[in-house]
C-alpha cells in the first residue's frame, strides 16, 4: 500500500504528540508499507531518522482554504496514494484517494466557541468529511459514543484506538534533575498540580475554589500548610475569568501560572508534586493523569467522560461539578498514607495498559481494512 499521512499540525500541542508518536512507531513497526508524510520536511525531521519506505513532501499549511485544499488534492493524486490518514479534526472536502480520520474529541462541537453561521456551516463539513471516511479511529470508547450520538456515524464504522503516553514521560526523574529545575523555578514548598491547556471544559475555575476550601482546612497543618497549587499551561494574564476567582478566593499567593514550559521540566513537575488534580468536564482522552502516574505521582480525576475508562481504579474519582468533592479527594490523597500508596502503585500498573506498539498495530490493521473495501 501506499499511505499519505498528514503531519501538517506537528508543532500543535495535543495532536502533535499524537502525530509524532504514530509516526515514530510506524518508522519503527513498518518497513512494507510505502509512506507519504504530507508536511513540513524541517519539522518531521525532528522525529528522527526517516526510513527508506517514508518520503516527506512539502506540503500547505493546515488550514483548510480552497487554495491548500487543492494543491493537497493534487500532491495526493500526482503520488498515486491509495489512503490517506488525517490524524486531527481539519477534515479535507474532495480527495483522490480513500481516508482514514483520528477523531480526539468533539470538544470543538459539544463547547463551541463560535455560534450561528459559522457553527452550524462547521458542523455540516465535519458530518460530511466523516460520513464520506473508510474508517474513524476513535481514541477512546468515550469518544465513539460522541459520534455516535452528536453526529449519527454508526458504531460499526468507528474503531476504537487508545492513546498512550509519550516515551519521554516514563523516564523516571532523578534527584539532580528534581533539584535543578525546582530550584530554577523557586519552588521549595509542597504543590498540587494540574497541566493541560486553559480551555472552558477544563473545569479550572471550579479547581481554584476547591483548593481554596482545602487551603482553608490545611491552615494549620504541619505539612501542608503552605501547599500551593501550581497550573502548566496558558499564562494567567490570558484568562481574566480565573485572574477573578484567584482574587475571589484570596489565595493570590497560593496559585501559581507557569505558562508552558519543556517536555522536561513538565516531567520533574509531574514527579514532584503531592498530587496531580484533573477536573475536567470533557476529555476525548486524557494523557495527563496518564502522565502523571508514569512519575508515580497520584491523581485526583473527574468522573465523567473519558477518563474512568482511561484511569481505572487507579485515580481518586470526583465529581467535577461539586467543588466540595474535588476538595475532598484532594484532602484524601494528601492525607490518607493508604490511598496514597494503593494509587501509586495502581498508577503505575495502568500506564502499561497502553503502548503505542499495541495502538499502532491496530492502526495498521485499520488501514489494509480500508484499503481492502475498495478492491
Amino acid at each position: 500500500m501506499k499511505i499519505a499521512i498528514d503531519v501538517r499540525r506537528l508543532a500543535d500541542f495535543g495532536v502533535g504528540t499524537y502525530i509524532r508518536n504514530l509516526v515514530r512507531t510506524l518508522y519503527r513497526k513498518d518497513q512494507r508499507n510505502q509512506y507519504v508524510l504530507l508536511g513540513d520536511p524541517e519539522a518531521v525531521g525532528e522525529i528522527g531518522e526517516r526510513p527508506e519506505n517514508f518520503t516527506c513532501i512539502a506540503a500547505p499549511g493546515p488550514d483548510n482554504s480552497l487554495r491548500h485544499q487543492f494543491r493537497m488534492y493534487m500532491l495526493l493524486r500526482e503520488r498515486r496514494v491509495d489512503l490517506l490518514h488525517v490524524p486531527h479534526s481539519t477534515l479535507p472536502l474532495r480527495l483522490p484517494c480513500r481516508y482514514v480520520v483520528t477523531v480526539h474529541d468533539l470538544a470543538d462541537h459539544l463547547f463551541p466557541t463560535e455560534n450561528g453561521f459559522r457553527r452550524t456551516i462547521g458542523t455540516y463539513l465535519t458530518r460530511r468529511a466523516l460520513a464520506r471516511a473508510s474508517r474513524i479511529i476513535a481514541v477512546s470508547r468515550a469518544t465513539r459514543l460522541d459520534l455516535t450520538g452528536f453526529f449519527g456515524i454508526p458504531q460499526a464504522k468507528i474503531e476504537v484506538v487508545h492513546n498512550a503516553i509519550d516515551e519521554r514521560f516514563r523516564r523516571r526523574c532523578t534527584f539532580e534533575e528534581k533539584k535543578l529545575v525546582l530550584e530554577r523555578y523557586g519552588v521549595n514548598y509542597p504543590f498540587a498540580l494540574y497541566a493541560g491547556n486553559v480551555k472552558r471544559q477544563k473545569n479550572l475555575a471550579r479547581m481554584i475554589e476547591a483548593f481554596a476550601v482545602l487551603k482553608g482546612k490545611l491552615r494549620q497543618h504541619p505539612v501542608y500548610a503552605d501547599l500551593k497549587l501550581i497550573v502548566i499551561g496558558d499564562e494567567l494574564s490570558k484568562h481574566a475569568d480565573l485572574r477573578r476567582t484567584v482574587v475571589k478566593t484570596r489565595i493570590q499567593n497560593d496559585v501559581r501560572f507557569l505558562g508552558f514550559v519543556p517536555v522536561e521540566v513538565l516531567r520533574v513537575f509531574y514527579s514532584a508534586a503531592e498530587v496531580f488534580v484533573f477536573p475536567s468536564l470533557y476529555e476525548g482522552f486524557g494523557l495527563p493523569p496518564l502522565e502523571a502516574m508514569a512519575q508515580g505521582t497520584p491523581a485526583v480525576v473527574s468522573n465523567v467522560s473519558s477518563l474512568p475508562e482511561v484511569v481505572g481504579n487507579a485515580a481518586m474519582l470526583v465529581n467535577p461539578d461539586n467543588i466540595f468533592d474535588i476538595a475532598r479527594g484532594i484532602e484524601r490523597v494528601l492525607l490518607d498514607p493508604e490511598a496514597r500508596r494503593l494509587l501509586h502503585e495502581r498508577g503505575l500498573e495502568q500506564v502499561r495498559r497502553f503502548s503505542w506498539d499495541w495502538s499502532v498495530e491496530r492502526v495498521l490493521e485499520i488501514y489494509q481494512q480500508a484499503v481492502a473495501d475498495q478492491q
